[in-house]
């Protein structure tokens, strides 16, 4: 996507963001209280007191003071659980959750309302008709404050638990794989084999950085194209690890007059690297993380078996997602970015994400190494040659895993058995 797109994106998850919006508009409601004084009917019925409303702002801003306050304790205490029993690569999904930033945003923005509304009620800036207007945005106040601790209640009793944040980490890894299917190239050109189909006159971008790619700006690159008449060759798609000399693109051969270094300059800053990774679009990173979760699990700490079969579970569906639409042929018909040339997301990667670290720790676990095993070899019937291929390679390195680490012949045996049903005996060891 576009890099002030991604940009504002990443801004309007950030807790202060909404938290500066929400509390300004709670300041301009308690100033607004005295501006619109002048424009009420002078035969507006209801007469307000000063200190009917000053003692209900009073308590508001005394309590949600105290709420705000307790609920930024229990966020932090979320954050910690899940960092100790998730993993740490989940908390930034609770930290960008919406329901709990609106929340406190409203408990943030009734607090500057109300100690606005006292500070201007005590400068006798309202008259009778203010007094009543700054009355009706009070309980207009009041209302949100409600409705927001009742969902906030409610949030509370899954906020930071296990499962709760699981089902977050599938749904940010199911977006990213059907943004993946919807544009695999990420709307540039395929470029199926990164050395050979590459010219011979090029020049190497590198990024000068050592971090993740989070996002490319295709849009730039493809202006940069059109500008100098050449051609553009990625090297590494969002996810990659890079170091400073990494070459991050090559560019082929262009017009004479074209500056090359202001040229690879800018066709760098089209690369946004950082120290973390992004689910955006970088479907293999929430299928790592759905394989941490199963891993941790399996600790000797936790020794939650059940924990990761349910990971699995879910890793199979999502990966169900992209034999569909491989299957199906969900691809961009026409590149938005013909002259952008990008490399594929290789399958194989997206199942060693998935199952890899998973079938070794739970190599000595004969319930693991059946989900495992049935998951793999559900896969391996759903999606084309690749798929099956990636699926099968997964399986075999699961099973020579568990036929070295389960401590039981019968568990063994029952494991081959399972592969033996599935016709596919001859591609793994006794």
């Amino acid at each position: 996507m576009p890099r002030w797109q991604w940009l504002m994106a990443q801004l309007t998850r950030r807790l202060w963001v909404r938290a500066t919006l929400i509390g300004a508009l709670g300041v301009l409601a308690a100033i607004l209280a005295a501006v619109v004084d002048r424009y009420i009917p002078l035969g507006m019925p209801g007469r307000i007191g000063a200190d009917a409303v000053d003692s209900i702002l009073t308590i508001m801003a005394s309590s949600m003071l105290a709420v705000t306050t307790f609920s930024l304790n229990i966020m932090v205490s979320a954050y910690g659980s899940a960092t100790s029993n998730v993993t740490p690569r989940a908390t930034k999904l609770l930290i960008e959750d919406r329901l709990t930033q609106t929340v406190l945003s409203t408990f943030i923005g009734s607090f500057l309302f109300s100690i606005v509304g006292l500070v201007v009620l005590k400068t006798g800036a309202y008259g009778e008709r203010g007094r009543v207007v700054l009355f009706v945005f009070t309980i207009v106040v009041i209302t949100l404050v409600v409705v927001s601790l009742l969902r906030w209640i409610d949030h509370l009793t899954r906020l930071g638990r296990v499962g709760e944040t699981t089902v977050r980490v599938e749904e940010a890894a199911r977006k990213a794989i059907e943004m993946r299917l919807a544009e695999p190239y990420l709307g540039g050109t395929a470029l199926s084999e990164r050395v050979s189909s590459i010219p011979e006159t090029i020049v190497a971008v590198t990024g000068d950085v050592i971090g993740y790619v989070q996002n490319v700006d295709m849009p730039a690159l493809s202006r940069l194209c059109d500008k100098h008449n050449t051609r553009i060759f990625l090297n590494v798609i969002p996810g990659t690890f890079v170091y400073a000399d990494t070459p991050i693109a090559c560019i082929g051969a262009s017009d004479g007059d074209t500056d090359l270094d202001a040229l690879r300059k800018a066709v760098s800053a089209a690369f946004s690297i950082g120290d973390e990774r992004s689910f955006d679009q970088d479907p293999r990173f929430g299928l790592a993380v759905m394989s941490e979760i199963a891993c941790r699990a399996l600790s000797p700490a936790v020794n939650d078996p059940g924990t990761a079969i349910d990971v699995i579970g879910r890793s199979t569906r999502l990966l169900s997602i992209w034999a569909h639409g491989r299957r199906n042929g969900s691809y961009q018909e026409e590149p938005k970015h013909p002259n952008v040339h990008v490399p594929p997301l290789a399958t194989a990667d997206l199942f060693e994400d998935a199952f890899m670290a998973v079938a070794r720790d739970g190599a000595g676990l004969i319930e693991v190494q059946l989900r495992i095993q049935k998951a793999l070899l559900a896969l391996a019937r759903m999606g084309d040659g690749d798929f099956k291929s990636a699926a099968l390679r997964q399986s075999r390195i699961a099973f020579d895993r568990a036929a070295s680490s389960l401590p039981l012949e019968a568990d063994r045996a029952r494991l081959h058995e399972l592969v033996v049903d599935f016709g596919a005996a001859a591609e793994y060891r006794q």
